[in-house]
């Protein structure tokens, strides 16, 4: 284990449950930098079942980091929780998916006075303005991806390859009001990918100025089993309307949007090799933004050319590394090395996820190098100045 003498750490939770946030692209800290959200199980290296209740809650990290109860959730998956995140521009606002007899649902609680808003759909991503959310089906990802949907509720198309009844929801969190603005079928119709195969949508991505979106298409191939498949990058209007296909390569894993049409994403290209490139949604053109080869959990922080990096396990001590990237010198800062237990493999593995504050001078990921997952806080204010020396 390593941690840079740039930078202080502390954990968040201290209890024994086993806590974390999930994924890179949600908002976990309020505006002020106070709040961090979090959830947490009391048990750990399985797969959820339909009555696992998830704890929902807040550590107050100006008050000895004490725990804040805000409710529960049997709605969650290991490597995105309950899609749990701060509604953006909002010091009062946090949502989080529920399951509600034979649906899933959204949970909009303020944190100050205890309100709650049930929407009937659950939510993946919301856009900037907080006024919009966007969901697909996640029935339907818990069949081809387990530990990414939710358990519970069978998908009523399971059998269909590319139905016309799944896909891509768009929400008035205003209103509730929610209409299927583009289906599975719609999309299959946009280029040619291998058939017979059963698809699904997954990582969904409002753009900055919310007037795009992105999201993975994936295909199964029928005899192929489980795991196996392959994968595109799209993006369209939040109506649904002038799809692009940005990314063929079948190799597209983890992105995020660096302005209102520039992607980061890792993959590989045709001829060319793995590394996180720079793409431009409008005509697909690239170029390599970040030259590693390892794969890991990409954003940026404020100001647009320092990239915020983890990557997965490497070598004998499974060391997950967490670094800062200069995009404008090539320098790089590496903030941490922590160790994964063997026993923390696919779907219940806990990847470092990183998130930025809202004032970029601290950092919250989850680890499990020391008894099980917890979230942990890192100020990397030093860190960045020693960066941009």
């Amino acid at each position: 284990m390593y941690i840079s003498p740039n930078v202080t750490y502390r954990p968040l939770t201290q209890d024994s449950a086993f806590s974390w946030f999930g994924y890179y692209d949600k908002l976990q800290v309020d505006p002020t930098g106070r709040f961090a959200l979090c959830m947490k199980t009391t048990f750990e290296g399985r797969s959820p079942k339909p009555d696992d209740i998830l704890e929902i809650g807040m550590v107050d990290m100006q008050n000895h980091d004490e725990w804040i109860t805000l409710g529960t959730t049997t709605a969650w998956c290991w490597q995105q929780g309950c899609m749990l995140q701060w509604i953006p521009g909002s010091t009062e606002w946090v949502i989080w998916n529920q399951r509600s007899g034979d649906h899933f649902v959204a949970n909009l609680r303020n944190v100050m006075t205890d309100e709650e808003i049930k929407h009937p759909h659950p939510i993946y991503t919301l856009a900037p303005d907080g006024k919009t959310a966007l969901t697909t089906d996640f029935r339907r990802i818990n069949d081809t991806r387990p530990g990414y949907g939710y358990c519970g509720i069978v998908d009523p198309w399971a059998d269909e390859l590319a139905p016309e009844q799944s896909g891509i929801w768009k929400i008035d969190l205003e209103t509730g009001e929610s209409s299927l603005i583009l289906s599975i079928a719609d999309a299959l119709r946009v280029g040619k990918i291998k058939t017979p195969t059963k698809q699904w949508f997954n990582h969904l991505l409002v753009n900055p100025d919310a007037s795009r979106f992105t999201w993975l298409h994936r295909w199964l191939a029928v005899d192929e089993g489980r795991g196996a498949f392959e994968t595109r990058m799209l993006t369209a209007n939040l109506d649904g309307a002038e799809i692009r296909t940005i990314d063929t390569s079948g190799h597209m894993s983890h992105f995020y949007w660096k302005d209102a049409h520039h992607l980061l994403g890792y993959t590989k290209p045709e001829g060319q090799d793995f590394h996180f490139y720079l793409i431009d949604e409008r005509d697909g053109s690239l170029k390599v933004e970040l030259d590693d080869p390892r794969n890991g959990h990409c954003l940026y922080l404020p100001g647009e050319h320092i990239i915020l990096n983890d990557t997965y396990p490497q070598g004998p001590e499974r060391l997950q590394e967490l670094y800062l990237y200069d995009t404008h010198t090539g320098k790089r800062e590496i903030l941490g090395q922590f160790p994964a237990p063997k026993a923390y493999t696919g779907e219940w593995r806990c990847d470092l996820h990183a998130r930025i504050s809202p004032c970029g001078t601290f950092i919250l990921f989850d680890s499990a190098h020391n008894c099980g997952r917890k979230l942990y806080r890192m100020d990397i204010g030093e860190a960045v100045e020693n960066l941009l020396s």
